[in-house]
């Protein structure tokens, strides 16, 4: 792969995963839970009255203690996400990620419509040059 300044100037576009698994506001927890699972995925979107939330695996694991069919995606989800476009740099996202403590962060597409999301996987998997 190129030097470590090459790496850090790769955009989202390039190492995000495309698409995003989505779940309304009003969604069960355990429903979310088995989302992740047939997924294989980290984290779920959901949008909400504030925009874009995110309900990850560790939001799970927080929640477990309650009652998962009661507890719904939307009481739960961090939001509003950070949301980043698709033309930002690798170096950009993982100051952002940082900054914000997240593991997870919406890509918005050039209408702002989410097109995929990326996460600290990602970033690790662009910097091992995979």
């Amino acid at each position: 792969m190129g030097t470590q300044a090459q790496l850090l100037t790769l955009q989202v576009r390039e190492i995000m995963t495309r698409g995003v698994i989505e779940a309304p506001p009003e969604t069960p927890l355990r429903a979310v839970a088995r989302l992740m699972a047939a997924h294989r995925v980290h984290a779920v979107a959901v949008r909400g009255d504030l925009g874009w939330g995110i309900v990850s695996d560790l939001d799970l694991m927080a929640a477990a203690a309650l009652d998962l069919d009661r507890r719904t995606a939307g009481q739960t989800a961090s939001s509003p996400a950070l949301t980043v476009a698709q033309d930002e740099s690798l170096e950009r996202v993982a100051q952002l990620m940082t900054e914000n403590e997240t593991a997870h962060v919406i890509v918005a597409g050039p209408e702002g419509e989410p097109t995929g999301v990326v996460s600290t996987l990602d970033v690790a998997r662009a910097l091992g040059g995979d």
